[in-house]
């Protein structure tokens, strides 16, 4: 049984490989499907991988499950590579390969097709929202710029405000600033709309999150934000363990989740 430490970037993988406790660097592999293939099939059955988690970690890690006897995605933040005086991505490889070799990973866990793809769609809602607020906020920016006082409706992207910002006297610069703004939050609230509508859609199906949404001030994003971070409730032994968990790595605006945790114990897949 081998050991082997691969650090993985968009273009290519450094691999590193322990065998009878020792450490050897093996030629960079690219990052693609067919030398991904090819490098996993050249592997043992009984062979262990680790990599750290990285936006294709995933991926990389779906096309060598099938070849070896384990595929370990770590969090950086329990390797202590980061901190590492002398860092680069063949010591990288390498330091993985070490740790897997002395028991001292422990492995994601590893979401299922639906926890991804739902996880992907709040992922861009998030994205869409955050890019309307850089332009609700460039809209202000020019108010202040302009020394105008904000006006007395409680919506400015409202039908109200709106109708005050067109009647607005600003110079050239501004205006166009402001038209561009407007324009791009009507372009941004038609995709979140769109972005609610498939994750609702979703969540119809999902018994987990409309139990959650039985709880007061949790609607269907809260929830199916949920239900993303957490995935497979069943594999929590007890409430306190599913609380530390998305207290490690995830806290929704300051609320507390154990209120949520209380329905979600009700579901069929808790264990009581």
């Amino acid at each position: 049984m081998r050991e082997i430490g691969l650090d993985v970037h968009r273009d290519f993988c450094e691999v590193a490989i322990c065998e009878a406790g020792e450490v050897r660097s093996a030629p960079r592999i690219k990052t693609t499907p067919e030398e991904l293939t090819l490098f996993a099939e050249s592997l043992g059955h009984d062979d262990r991988v680790a990599l750290e988690v990285t936006g294709n970690a995933w991926s990389v890690a779906r096309i060598i499950e099938p070849h070896v006897a384990q595929v370990l995605v770590v969090s950086p933040n329990d390797t202590g590579i980061r901190q590492a005086r002398a860092k680069t991505d063949r010591l990288d490889a390498r330091a993985l390969a070490r740790l897997l070799a002395a028991g001292s990973l422990e492995g994601l866990w590893t979401p299922d097709a639906p926890t991804r793809a739902l996880r992907r769609r709040l992922q861009r809602r998030s994205q869409l929202v955050r890019a309307r607020t850089r332009a609700k906020n460039e809209i202000h920016a020019a108010l202040m710029r302009q020394l105008i006082a904000k006006p007395k409706v409680s919506d400015l992207f409202g039908l109200g405000g709106r109708r005050w910002l067109e009647a607005l006297e600003l110079p050239i610069e501004e205006r166009e600033t402001l038209d561009s703004a407007l324009r791009q939050i009507d372009f941004l609230d038609g995709e979140i709309a769109e972005a609610d509508r498939v994750i609702a859609a979703d969540a119809l199906g999902s018994v987990e999150i409309r139990r959650l949404m039985g709880v007061p001030g949790v609607n269907v994003i809260s929830a199916a934000t949920f239900m993303a971070a957490v995935g497979e409730i069943g594999r929590f032994p007890d409430p306190r363990r599913l609380v530390g968990y998305l207290g490690r790595w995830w806290y929704h605006g300051g609320w507390y989740p154990r209120r949520i945790v209380r329905v979600a114990r009700r579901s069929a897949t808790m264990p009581r």
